[in-house]
């Protein structure tokens, strides 16, 4: 398991989820990786698979992959997000985490990004009811 977080700040992070998936039928995971092989968007990709993301019923899960050992991080939305949102729909959420990755807010970036992009899938994909946690909510671990 990667020491990165603390006990408080991955609290944090897993209520943060909890509280964005209230207002979106989207599903928000967040990754956390050693180190990785090709580029981190084809990373990103096959942890989405791993992990199961591209099995929710509306194809509308969002990964959040940090690689904090190379300082790197992406974010990768499912098929029913990519074919309803305009280009660039991710770059808000990816420039509010890197100001504060740069600061060295890594948690409350994540926060923020999760926070964001719950508020962001809402408009394309709101909470309805009835609607399942089709994903855990806890942070994941690579090698």
């Amino acid at each position: 398991m990667i020491d990165f977080f603390s006990k408080e700040e991955e609290g944090r992070i897993i209520s943060t989820i909890k509280e964005a998936e209230k207002q979106t039928s989207g599903e928000i995971r967040v990754h956390l990786e050693r180190d990785y092989e090709g580029s981190i968007m084809g990373a990103a990709y096959r942890t989405f698979l791993g992990l199961g993301m591209d099995r929710t019923k509306e194809r509308n899960g969002v990964l959040i992959f940090l690689v904090p050992e190379r300082k790197d991080f992406a974010i990768y939305g499912d098929r029913g997000i990519n074919e309803k949102v305009p280009n660039g729909f991710w770059e808000e959420v990816r420039n509010v985490m890197q100001g504060n990755f740069r600061d060295g807010r890594f948690a409350e970036g994540v926060c923020q990004g999760v926070q964001l992009a719950g508020e962001k899938l809402r408009a394309y994909f709101p909470w309805q009811k009835g609607d399942k946690n089709e994903l855990p909510d806890e942070i994941s671990y690579g090698r």
